[in-house]
């Protein structure tokens, strides 16, 4: 049965309050979904792997959004190549979802063989006229951010994401995640919009009573709170603190570590946030101990005490710590269901068991995932129900939400809707 909706999408649109969700609409619609993989997955920058996804010349890894389906590879010359998991002879798919080795890409329908270059090599009863050369994979668009995947299915990728690149270069570059290792992955499946998703990750409102584990070191106060809500104990404690953020920032750049917080969340085409933050209690890493999880430290470093390099996009986030990383990707499966695929990375040279225990690396973000899949699906349901009225984002705790609401709209508009 065909599926029609009483009002257009712009509608829902201009329907948008200031400082309130979105309605409800816009997570639950199925053409807004669609929408959704046009403006935001296919026309802005997404984060869709790491370059230590794929180590060695050979490694190839599959990567679905939506209908599209991309291979994420490294040539035999040690260069990533980033192209289109679609044969150019009849279109069949080249390789299967998951991380693969290959040392030519061959079609399994007709046997059409591409070079790890994307070039077409061998295409049998094809006749003496016919030329090779016009029938390449066809690549995709994409940047390497110090080692993070961005890829872009426009023809006119928004030019904005060089802000991005050279930011997070001098800020990652003692990581070397270039280099690193992905020593665990999990993909879990949110029952929520993929919005629903975002939105519960740039607010720490909810974390004291749903994240135990995290808030050993993680610190909920650092995006926002309302003073008057404080006890004068918990207040002064509040001022100690961000007192303490003023001059440990001051340190770690007088030391060579940028570390302020820098935003690009409106009035722009890709949206990123990025800080150094601190890490409480043992103050390391964001383990169950907040101590460091791995001997080995992930690249250059030397120093446990530079806290949390903390990076966000409108389909990912990410903490780089001393020890290791958490690298999380967000796509959309459908407008109910959120696909969340988390890699944990440590040191290239660093063993299991030896200088590092797998359960203590990945314990608070497989917690933490696990928590906010149950609040995403909790909130999904509930703007499905017909009682759902958007509410108010708090003016303290929920600033970023409200921003990513309205640049939400913005770029909708910008794009015809």
């Amino acid at each position: 049965m065909l599926q029609t909706f009483a009002s257009p999408i712009s509608t829902l649109l201009d329907a948008r309050a200031e400082g309130h969700s979105l309605p409800a609409g816009l997570y639950t619609r199925e053409d807004v979904f669609e929408a959704d993989l046009e403006v935001f997955f296919r026309r802005h920058w997404i984060c869709i792997g790491l370059e230590c996804d794929v180590p060695e010349p050979g490694d190839a890894t599959v990567v679905d959004i939506g209908k599209t389906s991309l291979i994420l590879l490294r040539d035999d010359d040690g260069e990533i190549r980033v192209m289109h998991n679609v044969c150019r002879h009849r279109g069949a798919r080249l390789l299967d979802a998951g991380k693969t080795i290959v040392s030519k890409l061959v079609c399994p329908y007709h046997t059409w063989t591409y070079e790890l270059t994307g070039d077409l090599s061998y295409a049998p009863h094809m006749g003496k006229g016919f030329d090779k050369e016009c029938h390449s994979l066809k690549s995709v668009t994409f940047k390497s951010v110090s080692g993070l995947i961005y890829a872009c299915l426009s023809d006119n990728p928004p030019e904005d994401i060089d802000r991005l690149v050279e930011i997070m270069a001098e800020r990652l570059a003692p990581y070397d995640i270039r280099n690193a290792k992905v020593a665990y992955e999990s993909d879990v499946i949110e029952q929520g919009n993929w919005k629903l998703t975002i939105e519960n990750n740039r607010e720490c409102y909810h974390c004291s009573a749903n994240h135990p584990e995290l808030c050993v070191s993680f610190v909920d106060l650092d995006f926002g709170f309302d003073p008057e809500a404080l006890s004068p104990e918990d207040r002064a404690q509040a001022e100690e603190h961000f007192s303490l953020y003023e001059e440990r920032t001051r340190l770690w750049e007088a030391d060579g570590y940028p570390s302020a917080a820098v935003e690009q969340l409106v009035d722009c085409t890709t949206n990123f946030r990025t800080q150094r933050l601190i890490i409480s209690g043992a103050g390391e890493s964001q383990t169950p101990d907040a101590k460091a999880a791995s001997a080995k430290l992930l690249g250059t470093m030397s120093r446990k005490d530079l806290g949390d390099m903390h990076l966000w996009g409108h389909n990912s986030w990410n903490h780089f710590m001393g020890d290791h990383a958490v690298v999380a990707i967000v796509i959309p499966l459908s407008a109910d269901k959120t696909l969340v695929r988390t890699k944990w990375l440590v040191h290239k040279d660093a063993v299991e068991g030896v200088d590092y225990d797998l359960e203590k690396l990945t314990n608070v973000w497989i917690a933490t995932t696990d928590q906010d899949a149950e609040l995403v699906a909790r909130s999904h349901a509930g703007v499905e129900d017909p009682a759902y009225v958007p509410g108010p984002y708090s003016p303290f705790s929920e600033t970023n939400l409200d921003k990513f609401a309205s640049w939400y709209i913005d770029r909708m508009r910008a794009h015809g809707y």
